[in-house]
């Protein structure tokens, strides 16, 4: 599975809200969608990078995702931790409280689904 540009998490983004779509639709769920030609191309390459599929009805192509958002998220927030956190998910957690993206009582919540988790 291929890292994807900023453009084309965008666009899965949108596809992965609505499901099954056509690029208009795509456009329409996006908040700040790329002009229509852009996001066909860009949809195009996510086609040829196997995260999409297609089927022609009439004169229009609906696309859907091969890849799940989870699949994806897992993948890369994975190679995120390894890379920039020493593989440490503490340490990903110390740069969210110490960057002041992390309140005390979310940790607390986090913690409680920890040991929910554990049970």
């Amino acid at each position: 599975m291929e890292k994807l540009t900023h453009q084309e998490e965008e666009a899965m983004l949108a596809i992965w809200r609505i499901g099954e779509g056509n690029v208009k639709s795509f456009m329409e769920n996006m908040a700040e969608p790329a002009p229509y030609t852009t996001l066909a191309s860009t949809v195009k390459n996510l086609e040829k990078k196997g995260y999409l599929s297609s089927r022609l009805i009439g004169n229009a192509y609906i696309y859907k995702a091969v890849v799940s958002e989870e699949a994806y998220k897992k993948k890369f927030m994975g190679n995120v931790v390894k890379d920039y956190f020493d593989n440490s998910y503490k340490e990903l957690v110390n740069f969210f409280v110490e960057q002041k993206k992390l309140s005390a009582k979310e940790l607390k919540e986090i913690i409680t689904m920890i040991e929910k988790g554990n049970r």
